[in-house]
């Protein structure tokens, strides 16, 4: 799927991430992730002027085992390293819900690496890079 904002054509990818490595997952754990779709760039890291232009398309589904899953938006929002946060957003009307990528914009979403995210309970979970795909 793209957005088109006069000549400028936004590629989409959709990236899964899910839980890797830790004391209560030794294996890691399919069961619990995300899967969210934004613009990246030729390097893999968000693309923050192509996110401007197709935001509304810019979705998150959250999965985790024993807990509904619920769906947001990805939000690039003021404050936190280099001046902005990347956040998935699953009720606009209240920042307590938010999960906050750490230096989202510094990491490359590509399979493999690993990300780390801030849930809305203030504990830092890591994640794997799993797929990209068009999306």
């Amino acid at each position: 799927m793209t957005a088109s904002s006069s000549a400028e054509t936004v590629v989409l990818k959709r990236i899964r991430l899910h839980l890797a490595r830790s004391k209560q997952f030794p294996d890691g754990s399919a069961r619990h992730g995300y899967e969210f779709v934004a613009p990246l760039d030729a390097t893999g890291h968000i693309d923050l002027a192509a996110w401007r232009l197709a935001r509304e398309l810019c979705t998150v589904h959250r999965f985790w085992s024993g807990e509904p899953p619920e769906d947001g938006m990805l939000v690039h929002r003021a404050g936190g390293t280099n001046g902005a946060t990347w956040v998935f957003d699953y009720d606009r009307g209240a920042a307590e819900d938010d999960e906050a990528g750490y230096r989202f914009g510094d990491h490359a979403f590509a399979p493999g690496e690993y990300v780390s995210l801030r849930d809305e309970d203030g504990e830092m979970h890591t994640f794997r890079v799993v797929s990209v795909e068009l999306n």
